[in-house]
């Protein structure tokens, strides 16, 4: 059986701390999945499951809520997944394999992050007080474990990916994200990216250095958003106003010292599997966690950087963790005319995701 995306919807994202500071992640994702329902033409009564990515919340199920607060049947169960950044697409991914299986017709996936509501974290061991932490560890092996920003500076070195590269990318980013959005749900009075502005060579040039050739400018700023697509089989998508091919998708480990480049080789099984070229993608939404991430991994495929991100990608919106996959998802459904495209994202771990649409 195949599998179709028939509606997608986004909330606009905020950083931490703006707009939706005070929404939890049910929140944000209930009007987004009633919105693209509705653009599908699907009624909720009609949804067998809701798949949502989630990573830096309290636990428990936030999937059964936000389909609770959604409206959705009670029989929804609700599916929550932890993928780190990749869990957005992930969601969709796993989606697509329930209808493809038999074993549901409507699926709505996607994610909703609310960084700043997330809770603190403590680790506790016997014999000694709880410890803060911020990052969870990735692997079983600290020295293979870096810290994010860390890791893409050290990639940065190690390719000879220079700053001013990077900073013609965040710029670029900001220009193209001027653009209309259409995907966008207006939330709280909010119908753009709040982070989206006029980033100017001078202003990338003096942003802070975060670490090595890693500064604010070139690094997606942390985030809360959430995105939702509606999936479904053949005969439901005939009847839909519109619907895309979920024509390959792949999830594969990467080295763990090197998150950035954990794309590549999902990106290469899809283009394996669809024996495509590179150049034959039409549009590509590449993640955008750092300049140097979607730089190298570009760089690593030879994907056409003339179809990539055509308006503007994380660094001009921002970085909500566990949704992030889901909005590039949002994006290529509505941008995709004719042909193939191809989202991509990287996760903590070294985990990428890539996922094709055919129009």
């Amino acid at each position: 059986m195949t599998a179709f995306l028939i509606a997608a919807r986004r909330s606009p994202v905020m950083p931490r701390g703006g707009a939706f500071a005070s929404l939890t992640p049910h929140e944000l994702a209930a009007p987004v999945i009633r919105a693209a329902l509705a653009d599908a033409g699907v009624a909720p009564d009609e949804v067998d499951e809701l798949i949502l990515s989630n990573a830096l919340g309290a636990g428990g199920n936030p999937a059964r809520v936000a389909a609770l607060a959604a409206g959705l049947p009670e029989r929804v169960a609700g599916l929550s997944i932890d993928r780190q950044c990749a869990g957005g697409l992930d969601a969709i991914v796993l989606g697509a394999a329930l209808v493809q299986a038999g074993l549901a017709r409507v699926v709505v996936a996607g994610g909703a992050e609310s960084y700043s509501r997330r809770p603190l974290r403590y680790a506790t061991a016997p014999g000694e007080p709880p410890r803060a932490y911020d990052q969870p560890p990735f692997t079983p092996w600290p020295d293979r474990d870096p810290e994010m920003t860390a890791a893409a500076a050290a990639l940065a070195d190690r390719l000879g990916i220079s700053r001013i590269r990077q900073e013609a990318w965040a710029i670029r980013s900001h220009a193209l994200a001027q653009a209309s959005q259409p995907e966008i749900l207006p939330l709280l009075g909010q119908g753009r990216d709040a982070f989206t502005r006029n980033l100017t060579p001078r202003l990338a040039a003096r942003a802070p250095v975060l670490v090595g050739s890693i500064t604010a400018a070139t690094t997606a700023v942390a985030a809360d958003a959430a995105g939702f697509v509606v999936i479904t089989g053949a005969d439901r998508a005939a009847q839909a106003p519109r619907a895309l091919l979920i024509a390959a998708s792949a999830t594969l480990g990467a080295r763990p010292e090197e998150p950035g480049l954990a794309p590549v080789a999902a990106i290469r099984a899809v283009l394996a599997q669809l024996n495509r070229h590179p150049d034959q993608m039409d549009r590509v939404e590449m993640m955008e966690a750092y300049a140097v991430q979607a730089l190298a991994c570009l760089d690593a495929t030879g994907l056409p950087e003339d179809r990539v991100n055509l308006k503007g990608g994380a660094l001009a919106r921002g970085h909500p963790i566990g949704a992030s996959g889901a909005i590039l998802a949002a994006r290529l459904f509505h941008d995709l005319d004719v042909g193939m495209g191809l989202a991509a994202i990287a996760a903590a771990g070294g985990i990428g995701t890539a996922l094709v649409l055919q129009a």
